[in-house]
């Protein structure tokens, strides 16, 4: 919104009322709208007629959205005001994790073996199939919230009762062990313009379901992982068909084969501050350059780009202001501000020194700063 500014735009903010008090960058708005929530749900129709209000006085050549789960709400708005940009069957793509599966394995990507929960009798071929663990994953859901690891037929099967009329809006998949990996890219014009691969020390699924401190650092530069993954990667967007924008990719390099499986991608900058960590390393600024693409398109030149490397540690804090003062090496580039979390982000020419450092703190986090909160099947903000 600021990079908007900056450039000259005309900015407005779309947001829910119980988002109101947010700091957002009120000095790069010129107007902001807000939504009522229908118990936490976002009434489509009030969304409708609220925008085509607003259009009886303001034209808008670009809408964007800043949050996973306002992909498809947007995509929605540019079809029936007939504004440029990803319509509802691309979104969906993006938003909806079977058919995300399907569009992966029909591009000829390799991902884990998965099913639609429609029918019991496709749920029955599957589960003697596929060798157990599976999880459950909610189809429109962001990050590892609402995901249910399964270890028995008979577990899986009480849980799709629990379900009942919302079990369509799930997918089976096989849990494969495996280190996970993220790919967090700019696009231009069908084409990757950025990217930078990064891996987890310990997955959002872990931190997620089995509490912990929640670290992810940059690849080594050159490397094969770094190699396999950024062409991964250029084949699941050209699959998905995002022309321009950011993402946010995800594979998991299995344990038993060594193979890179397809986990999912978004048509969004990554959350937990992944975007702060690929500025410390290359000096790009997703949401920024995002911005930048959007508005000037085939004239938008992407900056100078370094290679340094970078680390992100974030943990739920005990303490509602946690200080993290004690942490103190000249590598830390940037200290979260937000309650009841800490978190630091490094950088260095080396990534030894980043991984020595993420396993340093992680410990220390342990003891400092580290709470648990129970396990969310729906977003909280």
């Amino acid at each position: 919104m600021k990079t908007c500014k900056e450039i000259g735009c005309k900015v407005m903010l779309i947001t829910s009322k119980k988002l109101e008090h947010k700091e957002w960058p009120r000095e790069s708005l010129d107007e902001i709208f807000y939504i009522p929530d229908d118990n936490e749900n976002v009434n489509m129709d009030n969304v409708m007629k609220g925008i085509a209000y607003i259009m009886r006085e303001h034209k808008f050549d670009i809408i964007v959205a800043l949050d996973d789960y306002d992909v498809e709400r947007v995509a929605h708005i540019r079809e029936e005001f007939r504004i440029p940009g990803m319509g509802q069957t691309t979104a969906r793509h993006f938003r909806d994790k079977l058919a995300m599966r399907i569009q992966a394995k029909d591009g000829g990507l390799l991902v884990p073996p998965f099913t639609d929960v429609f029918n019991n009798q496709t749920v029955a071929n599957y589960i003697s199939q596929v060798p157990a663990p599976w999880v459950l994953k909610p189809r429109s859901a962001a990050s590892a919230i609402g995901i249910k690891k399964i270890q028995t037929a008979d577990q899986l099967w009480q849980l799709l009762d629990t379900l009942g009329d919302k079990r369509f809006q799930y997918v089976l998949e096989q849990f494969v062990p495996g280190d996970v990996f993220h790919v967090d890219a700019l696009i231009n014009n069908d084409k990757v313009i950025f990217s930078r691969v990064h891996q987890y020390m310990n997955t959002p699924m872990e931190v997620a379901h089995e509490g912990g401190v929640f670290r992810s650092h940059t690849v080594t530069y050159g490397s094969e992982d770094e190699k396999a993954l950024q062409a991964m990667n250029i084949e699941v967007l050209k699959a998905f068909g995002l022309r321009r924008g950011a993402s946010h990719t995800e594979f998991i390099k299995a344990h038993a084969d060594g193979k890179f499986y397809f986990l999912e991608t978004s048509a969004r900058v990554g959350g937990a501050n992944i975007v702060e960590m690929v500025e410390a390393s290359s000096g790009i600024n997703l949401w920024a350059e995002w911005a930048k693409i959007e508005v000037f398109q085939d004239e938008y030149k992407l900056p100078k780009i370094n290679k340094d490397y970078s680390g992100i540690i974030v943990s739920l804090a005990k303490q509602q202001f946690p200080d993290t003062s004690a942490y103190n090496d000249p590598e830390i580039c940037w200290r979260m501000n937000m309650e009841s979390h800490a978190g630091l982000i490094v950088k260095s020419k080396k990534l030894e020194r980043i991984k020595e450092l993420l396993n340093q703190y992680a410990s220390r986090f342990y003891t400092d700063f580290f709470a648990k909160a129970p396990i969310r099947d729906a977003p909280t903000n």
